[in-house]
């Protein structure tokens, strides 16, 4: 779909411009855009067999996606990628059996190749839990919550902001968030120690996503369970010593937790409620994240000033005029919010005030069959190449998001 540039009121249009069907491509689960090459990476998710990630060309001029590769992720339930600095690296997290791999990237295509490293954190060891089981996202309670923490589960990757070359990976059913040092050279992992995603004296928390902040040293971490979001300081001297560290099994935590904070009125029953998606405004003003059984986006201001810097309070809270938003994201221009109602099959568009945080449903929805991820794009056009000579990239002024679904 292209988001449109014309606006009536606060009327703002997604126009369909394509769909890409491939059966063989099941459960398509995140996507991470390489703005380099116009290269769009996905991967499924299945807890029976591997997932795959699969490597689409975006035609700058329509959006279309072309299936161009595909990569076994090595494990199962694949949800996560992450590129490092350098686009030479994928990595990938595979939710059910908790592993983490990284894929090294082909320097003229692009295309994922051949795994270059995995970690296991469960090493080798079966699951206790079938993979049969079904998972409600908005039943929460205590049966479910052992079900969803009797093995580890790995549920994201990201690279630190300022070296590139520490990787932290949530893990939802040990509550921890593991921090690796990571070699973009030589592709490898190499495990330095974790810390808990929230107050030690609770449990259930069961950390999903970590993002951090675009300029202060600070993350945010939600953890789905305990439907909360911790914020962390990052210690730089701590990255330091891990990265120059003969022995980072050894190293102390780079996370240091500062305050958590509740993302669902107190009246509403943890139980029923699960949370999805977290993600930093790139104001650096505002943290949003979603709750899947509220049926809600909450917002919250971070503070800037000194004493309280990185911390966060409640700035406004909307309901996403859908069941279960397991997804959303931002245009390019921060200012218009799609969510991805994965239960009721509809996105649906807000506009968000940049100055206040404040959320406003633009009276626009769309069915999508089961929307689970929004990915928002700005690809580049393809300049003619002189003859002799490879095509060459130039800035592009459109913006196209691609729905992945169920």
């Amino acid at each position: 779909m292209r988001m449109m540039g014309e606006e009536l009121g606060y009327r703002r249009e997604l126009v369909l411009f394509s769909v890409t069907t491939d059966d063989s491509v099941m459960n398509p689960a995140f996507s991470r855009f390489n703005a380099r090459r116009n290269l769009l990476y996905t991967c499924t998710e299945s807890v029976a067999e591997n997932g795959e990630i699969v490597t689409y060309s975006v035609d700058a001029g329509t959006g279309k996606l072309s299936k161009v590769g595909s990569q076994d992720a090595g494990g199962t339930s694949t949800c996560y990628l992450t590129l490092d600095k350098g686009c030479q690296n994928l990595l990938v997290v595979n939710y059910w059996n908790a592993t983490i791999g990284v894929f090294g990237l082909d320097k003229d295509s692009g295309l994922v190749g051949e795994a270059r490293s995995i970690y296991d954190p469960n090493e080798g060891r079966g699951m206790k839990v079938s993979h049969t089981k079904h998972v409600n996202h908005s039943e929460n309670d205590p049966n479910a919550q052992k079900e969803r923490q009797s093995d580890p589960h790995s549920h994201a990757v990201i690279l630190d902001p300022f070296f590139g070359q520490i990787a932290y990976v949530p893990d939802l059913g040990m509550d921890l968030i593991r921090q690796f040092r990571f070699n973009p050279q030589s592709g490898k992992l190499e495990a330095a120690g974790f810390c808990r995603s929230g107050p030690e004296s609770k449990s259930a928390l069961g950390p999903r996503y970590i993002e951090f902040h675009p300029t202060l040293p600070y993350a945010y971490v939600v953890n789905e369970l305990s439907s909360e979001v911790s914020v962390f300081a990052f210690d730089r001297d701590a990255a330091e010593d891990l990265l120059s560290s003969s022995d980072v099994s050894r190293s102390a935590p780079t996370l240091r937790l500062v305050q958590t904070v509740r993302t669902i009125p107190d009246a509403w029953p943890s139980d029923m409620n699960t949370c999805g998606r977290i993600a930093v405004h790139t104001s650096g003003h505002f943290v949003l994240v979603s709750n899947r059984g509220h049926n809600s986006i909450t917002v919250f201001r971070v503070a800037h000033e000194l004493g309280l810097q990185g911390q966060l309070s409640l700035a406004h809270l909307q309901h996403t005029r859908g069941a279960t938003p397991r997804h959303f994201q931002f245009d390019s221009s921060g200012q218009w919010l799609i969510s991805a109602n994965q239960d009721s099959d509809k996105i649906s568009v807000f506009r968000f005030n940049i100055a206040t945080g404040t959320m406003e449903w633009t009276g626009n929805e769309y069915h999508v069959p089961s929307p689970n991820f929004v990915c928002c794009l700005r690809p580049q056009m393809m300049k003619a190449p002189a003859r002799g000579h490879p095509a060459k990239l130039a800035n592009g002024e459109r913006n196209v998001a691609a729905m992945s679904k169920l």
